[in-house]
């Protein structure tokens, strides 16, 4: 029965009651808590799926889908379909979304149970037993609302996808080549933001910062502070160049200076809301370095189950990874403010639980935010069972769970006005000051998030002010002016792109991730120091569709569609006409772009580079990983070679130069240039400083550390940038 004492092994052909979950990893995890009278298999995910060189829709009958079983299924099929002839029931247990209903639905479509069988649909958001005893004693019927919801995706993506990738690969020679639905809009973020970089002209400004000191009193010593020019005359302070800078310096040298206002005011910080699955991409690509693909791969290993022990073998760690929810079960959140109350005191709890509100744009919440199956289970006691990517972003989790339901930071700051002038009468200059520091941590005790590069910094705590009074005197110690420049807005990241996406309501969750692996792997946007570049490939496809689909591509239209499909999924709408009146209008496009869209043919790009094989001149081709190099006397000679970007860093064991290059996977590494004869090689980038212990090669680690490769040692440099993964030693 449900609930009784797990097995170790579920064998398959023991259970008269068959469970079917998508991998077999889930399905080992979901076997612990069911009986003997369960058989639990896994159907690998889709079974059925529209046909890989076929449309598969018939668009002249009510767009009918035509799904198939890929030949890699068919053994799946085959034993599934025996176990269902064997069971007394069929228990369907897929993931707790649209994606998951639809499967169970594929799988009731190929199985085809014998009538009056039972089919159950059991849905849960985490693998633990009492998860899974409550499902199972309270099943369902199949929702085909989130079923015809799923559809219509599938088939907007078919009719989409399928046509305009043929016509660019007409079009363009190019191999490889393909669009789609929302990854090109998402490529048109980043190519236009990019535009936007390339049109930016920088702006000169300067600031100018005085280093003032309170007087000294009896026997306390003088006290410095720094304080920045605010104002002149009452105007915001706008110096332009350097020969401003300099005459207002000049008046300021001999100036008196006065403090005229003082504020001091509590200011109270409270924590982020728990993990939806795109702020916990955008958070382990900020924090961990980790591709929005990565992070979902790891989460799902969380999700589906790790053994712990021996005492409680494989578990889900934490609840379903797919949600645009930042809601925290009720039974939870007093778990987790018991915790806080038992391990960090009273104090850390605030009065009520906290209530998060979800920002995204048609954000469903369906069920709860990402968090921890039992906050008990502490990241340091599961670190011997976890992989290092696991133990990282379960971590992560766990301290943004906890620390949204802490009680608020206390901040005590100050804001000083002071006023200058070459008279006491006339001081039309004003400087201002401001200080802080942290009266009660709260939930900082435990976790902070992370920003963005193009978001705001907030004023760090620490920064104390003397004790000043409103008309007390101080003595100006130096005057220093600093040149500045506008900056254009940053390249998108992996995590900016995601939050964009969200906010303008494209995609969902479960599509971040492979929006973001597509773009790359078509070789259309590269990671450069870990922003998202566009090659020329992706701008040249880009401004195609632009040119010839700018209703597919325009960020307003994706939107809507996406409204559409919930509606659908609430029940709303039906999915056909919803198909219909998208199609007709886009048919008519692309009948019009197959006559008017001319030819690009991408001629290879010349170089200063001979192929060390024949002396014949070597070229800049575009292959399915990137751009290489290759001989011109192909295919007599057949020489090639990865394009490698230097990074000014030798190599210890050689001396030759250190350079960028990249996995087939897309994953940068650092490597020898005289590889195959050295094959010394990091993961993570090599600084151009030397350990200041030992001397040895030191890489990034952490946002303003470094580690050193030959004593391990860590150092705080600020230099050194936000790391991808730990070091690492490899050979090539």
């Amino acid at each position: 029965m449900v609930g009784q004492e797990p097995n170790s092994e579920v064998s398959p052909s023991v259970g008269k009651k068959l469970v079917i979950v998508e991998s077999p990893a889930k399905a080992r995890t979901v076997g612990r808590f069911l009986g003997g009278e369960y058989a639990v298999e896994a159907s690998i995910g889709h079974i059925r799926d529209l046909p890989q060189k076929q449309l598969g829709v018939d668009i002249r009958n009510n767009f009918e889908p035509h799904y198939v079983v890929p030949a890699k299924k068919k053994d799946v099929v085959k034993k599934l379909k025996e176990q269902a002839k064997l069971a007394d029931e069929i228990y369907l247990a897929t993931d707790p979304d649209r994606e998951g209903e639809a499967i169970s639905w594929h799988l009731v479509q190929a199985l085809k149970p014998d009538k009056g069988k039972p089919v159950h649909r059991v849905e849960f958001h985490e693998i633990t037993r009492e998860a899974i005893d409550h499902a199972f004693a309270n099943p369902r019927g199949l929702n085909l609302r989130l079923v015809d919801a799923q559809q219509a995706r599938r088939i907007l993506d078919r009719l989409v996808g399928y046509p305009l990738s043929s016509l660019l690969r007409q079009k363009i020679t190019k191999k490889g080549l393909s669009a789609g639905r929302v990854q090109s809009v998402a490529l048109r973020l980043v190519v236009e933001r990019e535009r936007e970089i390339e049109r930016f002209v920088p702006d000169e400004y300067w600031s100018i910062e005085a280093t003032l000191s309170k007087r000294p009193e009896g026997r306390r010593a003088a006290r410095s502070f720094s304080a920045t020019l605010n104002q002149i005359g009452g105007e915001k302070v706008e110096i332009k160049n350097g020969q401003q800078a300099e005459a207002i310096r000049h008046e300021l040298e001999g100036a008196y200076y006065r403090v005229s206002e003082v504020r001091r005011r509590e200011v109270q910080r409270n924590p982020a809301a728990p993990f939806t699955t795109s702020t916990m991409q955008q958070e382990a690509s900020r924090k961990l370095g980790f591709t929005a693909k990565r992070t979902m791969g790891v989460a799902q290993g969380l999700y589906e189950g790790v053994p712990i022990g021996e005492g409680e073998g494989a578990v889900g760690l934490i609840t379903y990874m797919r949600t645009d929810s930042t809601n925290l079960a009720e039974t939870a959140v007093s778990q987790i403010r018991r915790y806080i109350a038992s391990h960090f005191g009273p104090d850390f709890v605030p009065p009520a639980p906290r209530v998060f509100k979800t920002r995204a744009k048609g954000a469903q919440e369906a069920h709860e935010a990402i968090r921890p199956t039992n906050i008990e289970r502490e990241p340091d006691q599961l670190k011997p069972y976890l992989s290092a990517d696991q133990y990282k972003l379960y971590r992560l989790i766990w301290q943004r769970t906890v620390a949204c339901q802490m009680a608020a930071a206390v901040m005590d700051t100050t804001s000083v006005d002071i006023l200058a002038g070459r008279s006491e009468d006339s001081m039309p200059y004003l400087f201002r000051a401001t200080g802080s520091t942290v009266k009660f941590p709260g939930f900082t005790r435990v976790y902070t998030e992370g920003r963005d590069e193009d978001e705001p910094e907030e004023e760090e705590s620490g920064t104390m002010l003397p004790p000043l009074e409103v008309g007390e005197a101080v003595d100006l110690v130096k005057l220093s002016p600093e040149q500045h420049f506008t900056q254009p807005p940053p390249r998108y990241t992996e995590a900016t792109l995601v939050k964009a996406l969200e906010e303008y309501g494209i995609g969902r969750p479960s599509t971040y991730a492979p929006t973001m692996a597509t773009i790359q792997d078509r070789g259309y946007v590269e990671r450069v120091d870990k922003k998202l570049k566009p090659t020329f490939i992706g701008m040249l496809v880009n401004d195609l569709l632009v040119q010839h689909f700018p209703a597919i591509v325009d960020v307003g239209f994706t939107a809507e569609m996406e409204g559409e499909l919930d509606e659908i999924a609430s029940g709303e709408r039906e999915w056909q006409p919803v198909v219909r009146s998208f199609y007709e209008p886009f048919e008519e496009t692309l009948e019009r772009a197959r006559t008017n869209m001319q030819p690009v043919e991408i001629k290879p790009e010349p170089t200063d580079i001979i192929c060390e094989k024949c002396g014949r001149p070597m070229v800049i081709k575009y292959g399915r990983f990137g751009r290489f190099v290759a001989c011109t006397g192909y295919p007599a000679c057949r020489n090639s070679k990865s394009i490698t970007v230097p990074t000014g860093v030798k190599c210890p064991e050689c001396g030759a130069d250190l350079v960028e290059k990249k996995t087939r996977r897309k994953r940068i590494f650092y490597s020898c240039a005289n590889y195959p004869q050295c094959t010394f090689s990091v993961w993570n980038r090599p600084l151009p400083v030397p350990c200041p212990h030992c001397g040895g090669l030191l890489t990034a680690a952490g946002k303003h550390g470094a580690k050193c490769i030959k004593c391990q040692a860590s150092v705080e440099l600020p230099e050194a940038e936000e790391a991808v993964s730990d070091v690492k030693a490899v050979s090539v």
